[in-house]
């Protein structure tokens, strides 16, 4: 055994600044005096034996105290690991045997003044360490990470990337004089066995999964990958359905169609030999009644009960409606009088008329679960806070390369990295601060409005900004050190120390600069800086400045405040001017702000569009005989009259539900006067236009004729707005608030209009006809015209199309089979690609094309590396005083391997499938951190028991927790939370980097007057989300993880539970269920409407099937349209899908009617007659009155309105007109329901004798 023996004792000579040199000793080690003993058993225990003989004095012990401080802070969580490296140390400083493994290779002579006598200083050693030892001491310290900064602690103890970090070059970096904490050089030397007669320092190591003594249990899982088990590994993705190697729908689809198609061209085929065989006339009419077509009028068969019930109901229908137009006609001023009184009582509310422009009301139910947990976050940790942000490129500047001093590779800056433009860049951000806004005479600068976590200590804006590494300040960025000849430290050096160690105040260069933000907050790289590789934050080719403002939902006049300022940043933003820079920017009210002013400029495009409809309409209702009776025939005022009808039934509406206080919504605005005009012209066109082609009967007087003519026409009418208005209102059921208000306004607008229609719209075509057979001038009604000729019954050219030559074109033999063929076709492939259809509203849709927003998004997907923040919110009622309630939510020593945050920890590491981007700050960590009897954070004044900070230098401050073994076990119970709240009101400085104000005082409230812990939260940020669909799954997988942690912590029971929140939660919860919504609604739709059509057709339920049918088809052709033009499914479109229900009930029902009251002998003979009558109304009303007004659409600036409008409007009407004119006649001349005998016999009766009968019958 090698006698006991020193190298140094005490310090002599100063090395720099307050750094000192050890004084060189080569005898036995001293007893240490007492008042070291505290000191040697909390740093050194392994020396406090025997009478404490050491190689060093309570001074070096000190200095040993303080320069460990550093490492303490981050690696204390691993006990193991600190355990490990102050073996290192303390066999360096104090170890009796230190001549064994250290050697003197130079020194100082020093005259020391104090005690008068010439000593010796060491200015460099070599440590022999053992290579087993330097290992173990790595490998247990390697996984430690530093919850504050989200990385690992190696990476700030280093001095180079944790990737590039290994066992000698770390310690080699710990020994360094360069480092800025060593005084001297210490020369590691690593070696297992004897060198040069050295026994290298080779003392027993902890690993991390070993616990260090009996009250320490081994590190945690997150600080200790071999504690964990493996890493967590994705799920594999959803294999896609195929077959044979194709999309699996499209192959059932094809294999489908296919299979249609032969049988049906086999049945037609076959028919039509049958027909070869038994017809040979030609002129035979071919159907599967022919007994009955062929004998019509002699036919005695018996008439069933569902026909007679049939026929009463429509003759019910019929007089009522007949008298009642009768009645309209006789008294026009009574009728139109009181339909004035009640648009102006109904349109009063208007008065009461609330508009939500919030978006958070327009897309999320007040009973949604995402709204109840925004309620929840608001009220207990405060609204989360506004963003005003800008995104920086340097497009004039090159990158430039640094080479650091004395050696190490070269590094690469990027452009906006030089000194020059970051000094722009803090000219602008300061700038920015000093912006002065006046509201109510008051001015509002940054200062009012900022968030400023430590304020009043510390009032600083929280501003995330590079600049913050550099205390914004230009000072701090000039500063560096050198002389003649290098640069040893400059604002390179600072920058890439702080991207590794945000949190740290002392950059361990010769600069010493602090890298904590001015606010007292880290400044996290991600958030800073765009554009870089991997974790190259150098290579940067973006600068991202945030400033977070204070948001109050229940002060309106400080949010007032708050908008008047962010109105002058956009301004001043928008117009400031340096060449050297390029600014995407944008501000919490700039996406409202732009789409009030796309809603503005969307005012006249909408205008015009509705004036095209408008002229259109006045001018196709008049049929005009001779150019000399122009103006006797036109019917200008009467389709005005018309239109104001139309407007009047919407006012109503609106006034009538603003009444109710029911708040309305832009969309609404935007679509219902659209979805009215199709329906309420569509029925003005089928009156008057059946009107002019009727001719007067003998001795029947013009209230009659209006009256007969009201009975044909009017059930169709009730029949599609009573369909449209039942399916809305069921509509309602939906729980997207958009869809429901749009369905209650729909709902009441298209049945006003009905009633209007056939009261004062009758009442004043009754007087426009009198006008006209007075022979006096549309308009100026008091000027009579030339000639005095009877008004004569008149066929529009559209008319004699229809019935000349489209409708036997359309129903010929051979055409029937292709026109079948084609739109099942369609239908097949509509229903193949529906699953396709993208979900969400990609945010930048709802900018208007010019807009500074555009510019934003764009660059925003390109250079931001972090998304949005999200909290795990743990609501009130967890324990967290007792070791079990610490255990479920810790992440450190002794935590559970399924705690809170070791599953987000977890799901951090397969952050490409859970969307997580980052591992969780963790307030309770730091807090057992800092209150650790070890670390200098947490003291208390001994005679007041006041919290006092780590700067106070005052006797009487003494340690929270004493250095026992229970000491240093977590606190529980009162002693909890009696330090908590010293925890979160202790702002970080050098000595202690813990202090939780700034980072957490948010993150804890307080119940029971701060005797208990209520809800708290542990936030991470999401991965970077571009698309809908990315938003859409990183909050499912949030709340998956959230639901997962409820689960194993095993609080389900306990009335309280985990769920994640993030920003924009509210916005795309919507999406989760919104093909289950639009299932719900369209099949309510359809199902209403198939109901009501039954009822109202007489109780032909195979007819409204028929129709129910060709709706269907039409909605699936939709989704199929929606996929091709690359319209996604959200909000927006499921009101235009609900609505497009209610306008193929427009193209439908008319013509489906009208075959079921034809007595025409054969189907095809009917559906010829019910599309000669009815085509030319309908085409005429919607079709051509739409086409006029959607064409205008396609001008408009908004994308919204080019996508979900103008492309869904047009899509709504040519699949509307081509399935209601083309395919519903053929299917219904194929499949149409049989004639109901009773009603062709109440048809001879009523036209027995007449002019008619003779028409019908000749």
């Amino acid at each position: 055994v090698f006698p006991q023996s020193c190298v140094w004792y005490g310090e002599c000579g100063i090395a720099s600044g307050d750094k000192r040199y050890n004084c060189a000793y080569n005898g036995p080690p001293i007893p240490l005096p007492k008042d070291g003993y505290d000191l040697v058993q909390e740093l050194c225990p392994g020396l406090f034996y025997g009478n404490v003989s050491t190689c060093c004095d309570v001074l070096q012990l000190q200095t040993l105290k303080n320069n460990l401080q550093l490492p303490l802070q981050f690696l204390s969580r691993c006990p193991s690991c600190f355990y490990n490296l102050i073996n290192l140390f303390c066999e360096l400083t104090c170890s009796p045997n230190q001549s064994d493994f250290l050697n003197v290779t130079s020194t100082l002579p020093y005259y020391d003044p104090i005690e008068k006598e010439n000593k010796t200083s060491i200015t460099e050693l070599q440590y022999f360490v053992g290579e087993r030892f330097a290992n173990a001491m790595y490998n247990a310290c390697k996984d430690v990470e530093a919850p504050s900064s989200n990385d690992k602690a190696l990476g700030i103890l280093c001095g180079k990337d944790v990737k590039d970090c290994n066992a000698t070059n770390w310690i080699e970096y710990m020994f360094s004089k360069d480092n800025g904490q060593t005084p001297f050089n210490i020369i590691p030397v690593f070696s297992d066995v004897p060198v040069h007669g050295m026994n290298p320092m080779n003392n027993a190591t902890k690993g991390c999964n070993e616990s260090v003594d009996d009250s320490t249990g081994p590190c945690g899982c997150q600080d200790c990958s071999s504690v964990c088990g493996p890493k967590p590994e994705p799920p594999p993705p959803p294999a896609p359905w195929l077959l044979f190697g194709l999309d699996a729908m499209y192959v059932i689809m094809w294999i489908s169609y296919m299979g249609f198609l032969l049988i049906f061209f086999a049945l037609v085929f076959g028919v039509w030999c049958y027909r070869r065989r038994h017809f040979v006339s030609e002129y035979t009419p071919i159907d599967s009644n022919i007994a009955f077509s062929v004998n019509s009028r002699n036919d005695n068969g018996k008439i069933t009960c569902g026909e007679r019930l049939g026929e009463r109901f429509e003759n019910v229908l019929r007089t009522t409606f007949t008298s009642w137009g009768a009645f309209c006609v006789r008294n026009p001023r009574p009728v139109i009088l009181f339909s004035v009184i009640f648009i102006v009582m109904c349109s009063s509310g208007l008065m009461y008329v609330k508009l939500t422009t919030n978006p958070v009301d327009l897309w999320s139910a007040p009973s949604s679960q995402a709204h109840k947990e925004k309620e929840y976050f608001d009220t207990h940790f405060g609204p989360f806070f506004r963003t005003e942000q800008l995104i920086i490129q340097a497009p004039k500047s090159q990158p430039e390369i640094y080479s650091p001093y004395p050696s190490g590779a070269d590094v690469p800056f990027g452009p906006p990295l030089t000194k020059e433009i970051l000094q722009q860049v803090l000219d602008l951000q300061n700038a920015i601060v000093n912006i002065t806004a006046s509201f109510d005479n008051e001015t509002v600068m940054l200062k009012d409005i900022c968030l400023a976590p430590l304020a009043p200590y510390n009032s600083n804006c929280t501003i995330l900004s590079v600049l913050n590494y550099f205390q914004n300040s230009y000072s701090v960025l000039n500063h560096s050190v050198g002389d003649e000849w290098f640069v040893y430290a400059d604002y390179h050096t600072h920058f890439l120390y702080c991207v590794r160690a945000p949190a740290s105040l002392n950059d361990t260069s010769l600069l010493h600069d602090p890298c904590l933000g001015t606010f007292g907050g880290p400044v996290f790289p991600w958030l800073v800086l765009g554009g870089y590789d991997d974790e190259n934050y150098n290579n940067a080719t973006a600068l991202v400045i945030t400033f977070p403002v204070n948001n109050y939902y229940n002060d309106s006049r400080k949010l007032m405040k708050v908008l008047a300022w962010e109105k002058e940043f956009i301004n001043f933003v928008k117009n400031y001017d340096n060449p050297n820079l390029s600014i995407a920017f944008s501000s919490e009210r700039s996406i409202e702000d732009e789409i009030n002013r796309e809603s503005n400029s969307d005012v006249g495009t909408v205008t015009i569009s509705y004036i095209v409809m408008f002229v259109y309409i006045s001018i196709a209702l008049g049929h005009i005989q001779s150019c000399r009776r122009l103006l006797v025939d036109s019917k200008i005022s009467l389709g005005i009259a018309g239109i104001l009808i139309v407007l009047s039934s919407v006012a109503c509406s609106l006034g009538i539900f603003s009444y109710f206080g029911i708040p309305l919504t832009l969309i609404v605005i935007e679509v219902i006067p659209f979805l009215v005009l199709a329906v309420g012209v569509d029925n003005i066109f089928i009156i008057v236009q059946t009107l002019q082609r009727d001719e007067r009967l003998q001795g029947e007087t013009l209230d009659k004729q209006i009256g007969r003519i009201l009975g044909d026409v009017a059930p169709s009418m009730f029949l599609s707005s009573l369909s449209e208005t039942v399916a809305f209102f069921l509509g309602t059921l939906s729980t997207v608030p958009a869809v429901r208000t749009f369905s209650l306004f729909a709902g009441m607008a298209v049945f006003i209009d009905f009633i209007l229609q056939v009261t004062c719209f009758i009442s004043l075509l009754g007087l426009d006809i009198q006008r006209q057979e007075g022979n006096r001038l549309d308009i100026l009604c008091c000027i009579k015209g030339e000639e005095d000729s009877q008004v004569q019954r008149s066929e529009s050219i559209l008319f004699l199309f229809f019935k000349n030559l489209y409708s036997p074109y359309l129903l010929k033999d051979w055409m029937r089979p292709i026109i079948v063929a084609l739109f099942v076709g369609i239908l097949s492939f509509s229903t193949a690609v529906m699953h396709k259809v993208e979900i969400g509203l990609d945010q930048s849709l709802s900018m208007p094309d010019d807009s500074y927003m555009m510019d934003y998004f764009s660059q925003l997907g390109k250079y931001l590396h972090s998304g949005p923040p999200v909290y795990f919110v743990v609501e009130e009622g967890h324990n967290y005083t007792s070791l079990e309630g610490q255990n479920m939510v810790c992440g450190g020593v002794g935590c559970n391997n399924d705690s809170l945050v070791q599953q987000v920890f977890s799901a951090a590491e397969i952050s490409s499938y859970t969307r997580i981007g980052y591992v969780p700050s963790s307030w309770i960590d730091d807090y057992f951190d800092w209150v650790k009897p070890q670390s200098s954070c947490c003291r208390v004044y001994n005679t007041t028991g006041q919290f006092c900070n780590v700067s106070v230098t005052d006797p009487s401050c003494t340690r929270c927790r004493p250095l026992t073994p229970e000491g240093k076990q977590r606190p529980q119970g009162e002693d909890f939370m009696k330090f908590l709240p010293m925890f979160l009101s202790d702002n970080p400085n050098p000595k202690c980097g813990k202090g939780g104000h700034a980072a957490y005082n948010s993150a804890v409230s307080f119940i029971n007057n701060k005797s208990d812990v209520g809800a708290t939260y542990f936030s991470t940020y999401h991965t970077v989300l571009k698309t809908s669909s990315d938003f859409i799954d990183a909050m499912k997988k949030a709340r998956m993880i959230a639901e997962n942690i409820t689960d194993t912590m095993g609080i389900k029971e306990k009335k309280y539970r985990v769920f994640p929140y993030s920003v924009f939660y509210v916005f795309y919860e919507q999406y989760l269920t919104i093909v289950d919504d639009a299932i719900f609604n369209l099949c309510i739709s359809l199902g209403s409407i198939f109901l009501v059509t039954a009822v109202l057709l007489g109780f032909e339920i195979w007819a409204a099937f028929v129709v129910t049918a060709t709706i269907a088809m039409i909605i699936i052709n939709m989704f199929g349209v929606m996929w091709l033009w690359g319209i996604s499914l959200n909000a927006v479109s499921l009101v235009n899908l609900v609505m497009s229900c209610g306008i193929a009930v427009e193209f439908c029902s008319h013509v489906t009617r009208a075959f079921t009251v034809s007595t025409k002998g054969s189907r095809a003979e009917r559906a010829q007659e019910a599309l000669s009558h009815m085509g030319s109304s309908v085409f005429s009303g919607i079709t051509l009155t739409k086409f006029g007004g959607i064409i205008v659409l396609a001008f408009s600036k908004s994308q919204i309105f080019k996508i979900f409008y103008f492309r869904m409007y047009v899509a709504m009407v040519v699949l509307g007109a081509t399935h209601g004119l083309i395919f519903l006649p053929v299917l219904l001349s194929y499949i149409g329901p049989s004639v109901n005998k009773a009603k062709t016999r109440a048809a001879q009766e009523r036209s027995r004798g007449t002019e008619r009968e003779r028409l019908l019958y000749f």
